[in-house]
């Protein structure tokens, strides 16, 4: 992986579910709505003064969020800050930076 830049999407990994599940809350008032499934699918990951990861989410039926949460650096705290979301998305839409 670059620094700045993104690596192709992979599975996500139980890690990756964890920091969905640490942000469901804000991307459920985000997005206006309750989810009963908040799956992560895959992700892809930027390094700039922490984390940014772009994660597909599937969210029920056929429908798939994309997420962008930023992970501060550790000696800042560490914390996990959902950035932005993208709704309406399906399985079939790659995850990538936005």
């Amino acid at each position: 992986m670059l620094c700045g830049g993104t690596h192709p999407a992979v599975p996500a990994t139980d890690e990756i579910q964890k920091i969905c599940d640490s942000v469901k809350s804000a991307a459920e008032q985000k997005a206006g709505k309750t989810y009963d499934v908040f799956t992560a699918k895959s992700y892809t990951s930027q390094v700039v003064a922490g984390t940014n990861y772009f994660i597909k989410v599937h969210v029920g039926g056929d429908d798939h969020v994309h997420l962008r949460v930023w992970k501060k650096l550790s000696h800042t705290g560490g914390e996990l800050e959902l950035s932005n979301m993208q709704h309406s998305k399906s399985h079939e839409d790659p995850v990538e930076y936005f």
